[in-house]
């Protein structure tokens, strides 16, 4: 799933609502409104929340020598 931090195309999802808290146990969340959920559920009362966006990890770094700044 990827969201974007502001805009209106964001995808409604529990798992970024701000009436959800995640679980202990990792599948489910738990909604204010209708209680325990999966992630991916939705329903009218969404609001998106960019605090609880996973980012996406970033590339790692290559690894240089010194024979690779010399000329």
């Amino acid at each position: 799933m990827k969201y974007r931090f502001f805009g209106k195309d964001v995808e409604p999802a529990c798992g970024v609502c701000e009436l959800s808290i995640k679980t202990d146990s990792g599948t489910a969340i738990f909604c204010k409104r209708h209680g325990l959920v999966s992630e991916t559920a939705s329903c009218k009362k969404f609001k998106y929340d960019p605090v609880k966006r996973i980012p996406v990890p970033s590339m790692p770094l290559p690894i240089y020598d010194e024979e690779d700044f010399s000329l």
